[in-house]
């Protein structure tokens, strides 16, 4: 299941179905788009604008389990980019959110003790058995699942490497630079010089420097 999923079958749900959806339903997946979009690559203003506007149009239903699943998207966008800022607005929400979004919460935290693995998106499940995550189709989702497995601190260096790769390929310049920093710090422990100068010298170019 893609991060954003839960919400957009949602949204899609209604846009499949006749008469037309309520605006806030293409508004809101149209925003959060966007601020995944920007947010990763690297474009921090008007992804907050983005993010601000899908949360403004979900919280036009009343419905804290929507506004929720707007709040995780946030954390899973954050939790590839290794950002990770405790979900506040997921955390004032959790008493009215779902089980299963609970359970996805705790996964980005790196809460996996005890996890309800059925409780989680299912190409997520083999991960917290140990499965590796470069296996997973969506880039997303890799980044998202190698970033909780950091924060469980159960990451190895094939992950890091799958990481660093999908966020270049993608072009998604804030996580790139993000697992860039974690494989210059590994090379650098190891004394592999050679290996920390080229990782510098990607870190300067997608940097802009």
């Amino acid at each position: 299941m893609k991060t954003t999923t839960l919400l957009i079958a949602l949204l899609l749900a209604g846009c499949a179905s006749k008469p037309a959806p309520p605006s806030w339903q293409p508004n809101a997946k149209d925003a959060l788009d966007g601020f995944t979009d920007d947010y990763l690559r690297g474009n921090t203003a008007a992804a907050n604008a983005e993010f601000a506007r899908a949360r403004r149009e979900t919280s036009s239903t009343g419905r804290a389990d929507l506004v929720a699943q707007v709040e995780l998207v946030r954390c899973a966008v954050l939790s590839a980019s290794l950002e990770f800022d405790g979900c506040p607005g997921f955390v004032a929400l959790a008493p009215d959110a779902t089980p299963q979004q609970r359970t996805y919460a705790a996964y980005l935290d790196g809460r996996w003790q005890g996890l309800d693995l059925a409780a989680l998106p299912e190409q997520h499940r083999p991960v917290v058995a140990g499965s590796a995550i470069a296996g997973m189709a969506d880039p997303l989702a890799r980044l998202v699942a190698a970033g909780a497995s950091l924060k469980a601190g159960r990451i190895g260096p094939e992950a890091i490497e799958a990481a660093t790769q999908t966020a270049s390929q993608q072009g998604w310049r804030r996580p790139l630079l993000m697992w860039l920093g974690v494989a210059l710090q590994r090379a650098r422990a190891a004394g592999d010089a050679a290996a920390a100068a080229q990782i510098e010298r990607r870190i300067a170019l997608a940097s802009g420097r």
